[in-house]
């Protein structure tokens, strides 16, 4: 049985990853959005594409990504890349399977871009936010 993604929880794990406030989504959404309907967007497990388009606009972050992220299949990958004992000086060599160990690289690449892109979209926001308040 194929498990399905829950596409609101991702889209709340994204966002508050990126620091952001339910709140400072809604603004980012437009007139139509408060944080209600923010708080529950984010629990409906799947979610019209228009929506998720303007969502992925907002937090700059990839339709497929809400779509896609498995937050368990992701921790299966990294514990399933060392054996028993590799964290620990038991007295054993441990043998590292080469393909998933490359896999653990990557997912360790991205992670670093995801985070390196969140610090410059935090930035962004932050100025948008002065020039906003601001004018007022």
């Amino acid at each position: 049985m194929e498990k399905t993604i829950h596409q609101g929880r991702n889209i709340k794990r994204f966002r508050e990853m990126l620091g952001i406030k339910q709140e400072g989504l809604a603004l980012q959404l437009g007139d139509d959005w408060n944080q209600k309907k923010i708080s529950l967007l984010e629990q409906k497990e799947s979610i019209e594409p228009v929506i998720l388009q303007q969502v992925s606009s907002a937090l700059k972050i990839p339709v497929d990504a809400f779509q896609n992220f498995d937050e368990e299949q992701a921790i299966n990958i990294i514990s399933n890349t060392f054996n028993e004992g590799s964290f620990l000086n038991t007295g054993h060599t441990p043998t590292i399977n080469v393909n998933p160990l490359e896999k653990l690289v990557q997912l360790h690449e991205e992670k670093i871009a995801l985070y390196e892109r969140m610090l410059k979209e935090k930035d962004e926001m932050m100025a948008t936010l002065e020039r906003v308040l601001g004018k007022k």
